[in-house]
């Protein structure tokens, strides 16, 4: 369809009216939507521009001769609430029913925490409304709320909300999205629309950052030593796992939690870290080290060199957080990584914390006492692209990974693995965690949070933290020397799968199933084959003529699997296979239009082939 240009001159407001609050309604995508805000002496200018039906993008952009404090500005709209069943955000986790108009549900995004965008989703899945906006660095308020008295969603976004440096220019994009596809696909749609800006453009990801990965953290915390992990690395290559990321404690002695000594990032208990790096290559893995970027401990050496270009100390962790706005601040990291890379022929860097570095409500938004950037989100943004090009320029294939919330789109830049949060043990947490993190990673590989069980768990209830990560890129930190010869023999196995299927699991049409029940299924689809996880009784729908290939993965405690076929009658020969990948059971049916049965252990699958 041809675009549809509309542009509106809002206002211009100056002199003794500057103060005055001032509301403008316009149609976004058939939504009335109140502009407001104290827009002072800046020039507004709005430009609508319809993509096609149901999908229309808002460019508000604002203007002052001099430069001055953006002003705080909202939007509002308000749509009924047939057929919303809840929310979708980045950070609405397991909970995604909309809350009341006096208590919405909201996110709130930057630079290094969450995404701006919310979608609406109805009780089939189905988009019922997808808003997002183009900006990523400055905070932007998102919010939906119901309201008792009308059963209207009314919606609101919010920017410059917080203290801000002054600007000339700025400029904002809206997009509104009610195409009724699944709500999936409308996410997609938001994280190509991101990638798609020059400044969101995403960074290069090695092949590698995509395969399985070996984490020190829950298997041996701040105890590493050289010759535990070596052995792990060994038995983890045999598995299939390509890089280790050997975490927190390597850079100090001090086993507190806390980060006291944290900054010098000098190889305290791992003195022989270049020979370390070498052994690993030579088992041919890759190699990443946790760094927590912001922090400079009170008992390190760095603090003196740092002294007064902290944005805080963070009590109770013994560490200040460092300025970015400060050049030499910016040097010293990069340097940091520069001289690791080197010294020891690093692959990537785990790269924690960058959240820390924020504004708050006592920062000084402006470029005295040596700072050469009033915003601490500017300044993070430079620092993040300059770190990851001085990287690349030595590897071009370096692995960086950041974890949950900071995962928006501008953190696509630097980084090129996000992984889900911590959630020790919580194989649905994780679930949860890893799915959220798929629908608006794009290419970014998305990565799980390291997998730990209790060693006596029977092997069918340790293969559910397998099991409910398929659609990520698995880490394993339990300690392979030491579990149970039948947990071993799992986790090889599903590795192996794993590897096997991962062009449906990382690089298919993935669908989350029921967002407001917590994903009780997750369905991968790539040509004709289809690989589908169930995690509670669900029904698995199958495409006689389409689908010919299809795989269940059986993620639950109990044992029958249900299949609804649709089509004409085909012949398939089935396969059912238990955990540790032992066939149970091999047969041929006729698979019939309607329902069907089967019996396939816990943790286990069963794959269909069409014969005919």
């Amino acid at each position: 369809m041809k675009q549809i240009r509309i542009v509106l001159l809002l206002f211009f407001i100056g002199g003794s009216i500057a103060a005055q609050k001032h509301n403008e309604i316009f149609e976004l995508a058939g939504h009335k939507v109140q502009l407001s805000g104290e827009f002072g002496g800046f020039e507004t200018q709005l430009v609508i521009k319809k993509l096609e039906e149901g999908l229309e993008i808002a460019t508000i952009s604002l203007k002052h001769k001099s430069g001055a404090t953006p002003p705080k500005f909202s939007m509002k709209w308000s749509l009924p609430s047939s057929d919303i069943a809840g929310y979708w955000s980045s950070g609405s986790f397991n909970d995604k029913t909309i809350g009341p108009s006096w208590g919405p549900s909201a996110i709130k995004s930057m630079l290094a925490k969450e995404a701006p965008v919310i979608t609406l989703f109805g009780h089939d899945d189905s988009n019922r409304l997808t808003f997002s906006a183009s900006e990523a660095l400055n905070t932007v308020i998102l919010s939906t709320g119901i309201m008792e008295e009308d059963g209207m969603v009314y919606n609101e976004m919010t920017f410059f909300s917080e203290k801000q440096s002054a600007l000339t220019d700025y400029e904002i994009k809206i997009r509104f999205d009610t195409r009724p596809h699944i709500y999936s696909k409308a996410l997609r749609g938001v994280a190509d629309w991101w990638a798609s800006f020059d400044f969101y453009k995403p960074s290069f990801v090695p092949e590698v950052a995509r395969k399985p990965v070996y984490s020190s953290w829950y298997s041996y915390h701040q105890n590493v030593t050289m010759n535990e992990l070596l052995k792990e690395c060994k038995l983890a290559k045999k598995m299939g796992f390509e890089s280790i990321i050997v975490d927190d404690g390597w850079q100090t002695m001090d086993s507190n939690r806390g980060y006291a000594y944290t900054g010098d990032w000098e190889p305290e208990r791992i003195p022989e870290m270049k020979e370390f790096v070498k052994a690993v290559h030579d088992l041919d893995m890759k190699f990443m080290l946790w760094y927590g970027v912001p922090f400079v401990g009170e008992k390190s050496k760095a603090y003196d060199l740092m002294k007064g270009k902290f944005l805080r100390y963070w009590d109770g962790q013994g560490t200040y957080v460092l300025d970015p706005r400060y050049p030499e601040v910016r040097q010293f990291i990069i340097k940091t990584y520069i001289d690791a890379t080197r010294e020891w022929d690093l692959d990537g860097f785990k790269l924690d914390f960058i959240g820390r570095f924020n504004a708050g409500s006592d920062t000084d938004l402006t470029k005295a006492n040596g700072r050469d950037y009033a915003s601490v989100n500017e300044a993070t943004d430079v620092l993040m692209t300059d770190l990851m090009k001085s990287l690349q320029d030595i590897k071009p294939d370096i692995m960086i990974e950041f974890r949950q919330p900071y995962v928006g789109p501008a953190m696509r830049k630097y980084g090129n693995m996000f992984r889900a949060t911590d959630c020790p043990n919580l194989a649905s947490v994780n679930r949860i965690r890893t799915s959220d993190l798929r629908l608006l990673s794009g290419t970014t590989a998305v990565h799980s949070d390291m997998l730990m069980w209790h060693y006596d768990e029977p092997v069918e209830v340790a293969a559910l933290q397998m099991l409910n990560v398929m659609y990520s890129v698995p880490q394993i930190s339990v300690r392979l020397e030491d579990i149970p010869e039948d947990h071993f023999k799992m986790i090889k196995f599903y590795t192996a799968y794993w590897l096997e299927n991962r062009d449906v699991l990382l690089d298919g049409d993935f669908h989350a199933v029921s967002p407001l029940t917590n994903y009780p299924m997750l369905v991968g689809m790539k040509g004709d084959k289809k690989i589908a996880t169930v995690f509670n009784d669900q029904i698995v729908e199958f495409e006689l003529e389409k689908h010919t290939n299809v795989d269940v993965l059986n993620a639950k405690r109990s044992t029958h699997i249900i299949v609804v076929a649709k089509g004409e009658t085909r012949k398939f020969e089935y396969v059912v296979s238990n955990c540790l990948g032992d066939e149970i059971k091999k047969e041929t049916i006729d698979l019939s239009r309607g329902a069907h049965m089967f019996d396939v252990p816990s943790a286990g699958m069963i794959s269909f082939r069409a014969t005919q």
